[in-house]
């Protein structure tokens, strides 16, 4: 099974991650949890070893569903990342925090939620502009020595903010927003993460859908989509005609559309990582199929072309 390792942590996992933001009803509504549960479990059985959740999923749900998801599966042949700055209280309302105190105290929560006694992979979900980095790697260290986690990282920071955090502690990985209609990132953030052997883990490579192919343009939503211009009118059916147009190419390599998305994401040399979004087990069986598939250059540059920029 293919297995790439993340930064410079000693966690090797697969390319293709379990991706579990969907459990965030504000965001995709209610979503059937035994679906979830059935689609959780069939990723490792396809040769998926990395699910990737966070405390603020759901205000804990998505850790919750995880831990029973993966409760029997055996603990040292599976990664798990979660992620920790949302300090949610039970009014609903919440703020960032990347206090010592509260890293320390949301860790046990989510051990507890996840029903695990370690995390592979500890990560700021954003960058908290009110505590000095020197405290958010303290906690992370100390974290580390208790045994409590095995590495750390961030997400969703930007390359100056990656820079400090570097020098503070050893943060091994960075978990940007990159696809193929978003790719800003290539300017900077990846090549500084391939340069400092911080591993790169991206999320939303197929754009929250607009890269399946399986949309017409004249859909409408009811969740978080409804409100996002690129899933409305004239441009939405504009990206789906696009998007649509790399049907050739899928057939030519016996992929689907989304397959293609995902081999040509996954191909970016300073990519190492896709973190899918999962909702059944026929989604993650697509999604694992791609890992160690390649297209040629030229069809590479055929997909980047013909997808073009939001």
């Amino acid at each position: 099974m293919e297995r790439v390792r993340l930064g410079s942590s000693e966690l090797r996992v697969s390319p293709v991650c379990y991706g579990s933001w969907q459990l965030s009803p504000k965001f995709w509504g209610d979503q059937p949890r035994d679906v979830l549960i059935a689609a959780m479990r069939r990723a490792f059985e396809v040769g998926v070893n990395f699910y990737d959740t966070a405390d603020a999923y759901g205000d804990g749900l998505s850790e919750t569903v995880m831990g029973e998801a993966l409760k029997d599966l055996p603990r040292e042949e599976i990664i798990v990342a979660t992620k920790v700055y949302a300090h949610f209280f039970p009014d609903g309302h919440r703020h960032g925090d990347l206090s010592k105190e509260f890293i320390l105290q949301e860790c046990d929560a989510s051990l507890a939620r996840l029903q695990m006694d370690y995390i592979d992979l500890y990560q700021c979900h954003s960058f908290d502009h009110s505590t000095p980095m020197e405290e958010t790697a303290d906690a992370m260290q100390t974290l580390l020595k208790a045994g409590k986690i095995r590495a750390y990282g961030v997400s969703n920071f930007t390359v100056e903010q990656i820079r400090l955090a570097k020098k503070c502690g050893n943060f091994s990985t960075l978990q940007p927003r990159y696809n193929l209609l978003q790719r800003d990132s290539e300017r900077d953030l990846l090549p500084y993460c391939y340069a400092e052997d911080v591993g790169t883990l991206v999320y939303s490579p197929l754009c929250s859908g607009l890269l399946t192919g399986k949309y017409k343009g004249t859909e409408q939503f009811d969740d978080f989509r409804a409100k996002w211009d690129a899933f409305q009118g004239e441009k939405f059916a504009e990206l789906c005609g696009r998007v649509r147009k790399l049907a050739p190419i899928a057939e030519k390599y016996d992929l689907s559309i989304i397959q293609l998305v995902l081999a040509t994401t996954l191909q970016h040399p300073l990519i190492d990582v896709v973190i899918v979004g999962i909702k059944k087990p026929e989604h993650i069986e697509e999604a694992a199929a791609v890992m160690g598939r390649t297209i040629s250059r030229e069809d590479y540059y055929k997909v980047i072309n013909t997808v073009g920029t939001l």
